[in-house]
């Protein structure tokens, strides 16, 4: 968790709604995908998958000039972290998410924590809930996918480190194939309610907040520490969703529709406990 969100707005309604200086969106970035990413980066992607490019709301001088304030920027990162000391980009795979409560500890996202701190803009995000009567074929707990958003309709700011990776085998520093950049989604404890889906959720950022958390001259533990704090809870709705969402092929708006009650099966209602759905 988290590792799936919809990722709906283009750049310029995010260059407003973020109050961005930049989209640098169209700048050549390096990815470590294979093949070309579908939907195309900087697009609406409903099923926002990690190693994918995703737009990221970062503040940071322009590259080559020291004496100039840093701006607000939106740029294509590659979801998963990959620390600058690393020795293969693949690591990434397995720094998707970060516990709030430890990135000040942990040599892997301190540094980033201090002075590298970004805003992952999203629709909402998809989890996963195991069900406590219904089984698969396989006889494990059935999972039924949900899908939570603001419930006041904004977007969700999902608390974000990002790194720079060096790739050593290509030697002209302006290159852009050098240089990887990427970036983690911050998860705290769910809130009453959504821990009926998951125990974990991104931490979510309101608008009071992002000046600070952007700002890398804000580098005192305690000032950040009181940034990744658990917010007050009642911000959320979510609602159970068709599980074609856990195709990563799978995209489009309609995976954003609720499913019918008829469809669920010993699904736990988030807000009430209720189970709803029997089982066959």
């Amino acid at each position: 968790m988290c590792g799936r969100y919809a990722a709906t707005a283009n750049p310029d309604e995010l260059s407003l709604e973020f109050e961005v200086d930049d989209d640098l969106t169209r700048e050549p970035t390096r990815s470590v995908l294979v093949n070309p990413q579908t939907p195309p980066p900087g697009t609406p992607d409903h099923n926002m998958a990690p190693t994918k490019q995703a737009p990221v709301v970062l503040t940071r001088a322009p590259r080559g000039a020291d004496d100039v304030p840093p701006t607000r920027q939106l740029r294509l990162l590659t979801w998963g972290l990959v620390p600058s000391w690393s020795k293969d980009p693949k690591a990434g795979v397995r720094m998707i998410n970060a516990r709030a409560e430890s990135v000040l500890d942990k040599p892997a996202y301190a540094k980033a924590a201090a002075r590298r701190r970004c805003l992952v803009p999203a629709r909402g995000w998809y989890e996963w809930q195991a069900s406590p009567t219904a089984t698969d074929a396989k006889g494990k707990p059935l999972k039924q996918p949900f899908f939570t958003s603001r419930d006041d309709g904004a977007s969700c700011a999902f608390a974000g480190l990002y790194e720079f990776w060096r790739d050593p085998a290509v030697a002209d520093n302006d290159d852009p194939a050098a240089w990887l950049t990427t970036f983690t989604i911050l998860t705290t404890e769910a809130e009453p309610g959504l821990d009926r889906i998951h125990d974990r959720q991104p931490l979510v950022l309101d608008p009071e907040q992002w000046v600070d958390w952007l700002d890398p001259e804000l580098t005192d533990p305690g000032h950040v520490a009181q940034l990744l704090a658990p917010r007050p809870p009642g911000r959320f709705t979510a609602y159970p969703v068709s599980r074609a969402v856990s195709s990563n092929r799978s995209n489009g708006p309609q995976l954003l529709d609720p499913l019918p009650e008829s469809e669920l099966r010993g699904v736990v209602d988030p807000m009430t406990g209720e189970i709803l759905g029997g089982t066959p």
